[in-house]
């Protein structure tokens, strides 16, 4: 979809403006009450947007009206991140969460979400028969190989997932990439009558919009990205990376997860902190329990851990900031228990997981010869040790995925937006770093930076009423705050 005009502006070493989109007609929402004042539509949209009068796919969206009419602003669209979770189901869960969407924020915007394409409600990518087989096949897979003896059978495993995706879900991979998930937001935008966007972005959604504002620069009113992604690092790699060093290694997500991992085992053994598992040297400690249960696996009232299992069950938790003394308590549990055999299983009941190889697979480069992400496995082992393997193989499909989407977006990345963007990232993030935030916002052409001075990652998780406020603002005004840094709530062991 790129011009002439495009080409000639990269020549020239201009931000390009944005590429033209076809006219499309807007799509009619018919909002109906869905319990709780909540109000429910369904939007149709194309399948693919080089051929507008083809066929169409139906997008789920919601929305929780304003509750002041009379100081409404407009619609604040909202993706909570993933790619893969539902933007229905979660802003049915979260809309009230007063430390991510205050009642001063709430009675100036709509906030309205949806379903992507590919997940949830709308257009499902699909790779089983039912959710026995979906449960079975995916919990018989390893969250990561934890040997090099384990790699072959990890990825003949991925090799198999790969072609059910495409046996069942078959071309509706090539259309689920970020870009027409953008073009889609656009729709929804021009549908609830905003003249420009209003947007939060978090985790993954900060990719979304990213995209959006180089696409439709020009209809940018206020976008909060809230624990952001490196753009480049993430699309294509900086350089060559792109087919040489699988994503999130690339991204530097260990660095990310092994510092937030030091935060929560210095703030478990300060002085008065409500921490299970204080007492010694607490990264002995952990040493000592990783071999543990990597002898022989371990069984608690929390489940089965052996090595895989113990460090996928930290880095989940690291995220999340409120289950920190909970996640204490397990490893104290861990490390009080006595050794066994005993095995579990996991329930599995939505297609997150196919979606999110889907859409990160449609968006960015990857490797595609396992000898890369076993050669990766062992050097990030030794650079990061117990965080740096895992994150090798967190996208393993990408490796032998066929579903390419010709309309990907790629960059640039620094068109000249009508508003400036304001980027939220807390200091000690696992998912999305501090480090890897600063390379996405200086990647576009008008941000603004706010550091929350927390462990966690995105607002859903770290609280903090400062950081809600300066956001909200910003929202309101589209002018970014002076304010450089906020404060959380509390301590997660306090």
């Amino acid at each position: 979809m790129k011009s002439l005009l495009v080409t000639a502006a990269l020549l020239i070493g201009l931000a390009p403006a944005a590429v033209a989109e076809p006219d499309l007609e807007t799509p009619a929402l018919s909002w109906q009450d869905c319990q709780d004042g909540f109000q429910c539509a369904t939007a149709k949209v194309p399948l693919d947007y080089d051929q507008p009068a083809g066929t169409k796919i139906d997008l789920a969206v919601i929305r929780l009206p304003a509750t002041d009419p009379s100081k409404r602003i407009g619609s604040l669209f909202v993706n909570f991140g993933g790619p893969g979770a539902s933007g229905v189901d979660r802003l049915r869960g979260r809309a009230k969460w007063e430390w991510l969407f205050s009642s001063e924020l709430r009675a100036r915007f709509d906030l309205v979400s949806w379903d992507p394409r590919g997940i949830g409600r709308s257009a499902t990518v699909r790779c089983f028969d039912s959710v026995e087989e979906q449960q079975n096949f995916l919990n018989s897979i390893p969250v990561y190989p934890d040997t090099a003896a384990q790699e072959p059978a990890f990825y003949s495993a991925y090799q198999e997932f790969v072609r059910r995706c495409e046996a069942k879900s078959g071309d509706l991979l090539d259309h689920v990439s970020s870009a027409n998930t953008a073009r889609d937001l656009d729709q929804l935008r021009k549908a609830v009558g905003d003249k420009k966007l209003t947007y939060h972005g978090i985790s993954y959604g900060t990719h979304l919009g990213a995209i959006y504002a180089n696409m439709f620069p020009d209809k940018v009113r206020a976008l909060a990205f809230d624990g952001s992604l490196d753009f480049i690092g993430n699309a294509t790699g900086h350089g060559n990376q792109g087919t040489t060093v699988p994503l999130d290694t690339r991204q530097d997500v260990p660095r990310g997860v092994a510092e937030t991992f030091e935060e929560f085992l210095k703030l478990c053994a300060a002085p008065g902190a409500k921490c299970a598992f204080a007492g010694g040297d607490l990264k002995q400690k952990w040493a000592d329990l990783v071999a543990k249960v990597t002898a022989s696996p371990v069984t608690t009232p929390d489940g089965r851990f052996d090595r895989v299992t113990l460090i996928s069950t930290v880095w989940d938790a690291l995220a999340q900031p409120e289950t920190w003394q909970d996640t204490a308590r397990i490893l104290q549990g861990i490390w009080e228990a006595p050794a066994s055999l005993r095995t579990a299983s996991a329930d599995y009941i939505t297609n997150r997981f196919e979606a999110y190889n889907a859409i990160q697979c449609a968006d960015s480069d990857f490797p595609r010869d396992t000898a890369t992400y076993t050669r990766f496995g062992q050097s990030e082992d030794e650079r990061v040790p117990y965080w740096g393997r895992p994150v090798v193989y967190d996208m393993m499909a990408c490796a032998f995925w066929q579903g390419r989407d010709a309309d990907r977006y790629t960059g640039p990345w620094n068109r000249w937006t009508s508003a400036p963007i304001l980027f939220i990232n807390s200091r000690f993030d696992p998912s999305t770093a501090l480090h890897g935030a600063r390379d996405g916002a200086a990647e576009m052409a008008r941000t603004g930076f706010l550091t929350v001075e927390g462990y966690g990652h995105t607002s859903m998780y770290v609280r903090s009423a400062c950081a809600e406020k300066v956001k909200r603002e910003y929202l309101f005004t589209g002018v970014l705050p002076t304010q450089k840094t906020c404060g959380i709530d509390k301590s997660p062991f306090a």
